[in-house]
């Protein structure tokens, strides 16, 4: 089984590059954050946390629909981008630390989980989901956003989301779940 991966593993990548996935520019980033924001029930919502900000490109279109929005992420690098990118948007408060190890207090009423499910083993996709079902409000939504071509990560995009919609089971239930050929999308609420 192959270790989650290190924040030292994301620090790298962010020093050789301030944008390594293309997030700024990449009409396949584009067109999810689209379905990504468009799958969400609410028009808004109380209190979100997005998992894995990176430099901020979809916390920024997010934060619209947010009048609180915890960011979190754990590249120093990245987190700085993010804040530079979101300086004017006061309902927004980054939080440097890596899931599931810290996480932030209080409940939501929304978790997002775009694209960092498969950088943790399995035994971490655990502790994460109790991580999130621990921090849920009643009727809260969880979406999850995952590449599903080949990666070199500890898990799939595909294996990474069912492992945590099983993990969940009981206190999350799929409500809508999209596949394009590059990634899938999975609506969770909480019972």
């Amino acid at each position: 089984m192959n270790p989650s991966l290190p924040t030292t593993y994301f620090d790298t990548l962010y020093e050789r590059t301030p944008d390594p996935w293309s997030f700024e520019t990449s009409l396949y980033e584009q067109a999810k954050y689209t379905a990504t924001l468009s799958a969400l029930p609410h028009p808004r919502y109380v209190r979100a946390l997005e998992i894995g900000c990176s430099i901020g490109v979809l916390t920024e279109r997010l934060a619209s629909r947010c009048d609180e929005l915890i960011a979190m992420e754990p590249a120093a690098v990245a987190l700085e981008q993010a804040r530079q990118r979101c300086r004017g948007l006061a309902q927004v408060a980054f939080l440097q630390a890596s899931a599931p190890a810290a996480w932030p207090p209080g409940t939501f009423d929304l978790i997002l989980l775009s694209e960092v499910i498969y950088y943790l083993s399995p035994p971490d996709v655990s502790r994460l989901a109790a991580r999130v079902t621990g921090a849920l409000r009643p009727g809260a939504h969880v979406e999850l956003v995952h590449w599903v071509r080949e990666t070199d990560y500890p898990l799939s995009g595909d294996d990474a989301a069912e492992l945590f919609i099983a993990a969940t089971a009981g206190t999350l239930a799929p409500i809508t779940q999209q596949r394009t050929e590059d990634y899938r999308l999975d609506l969770l609420v909480a019972a």
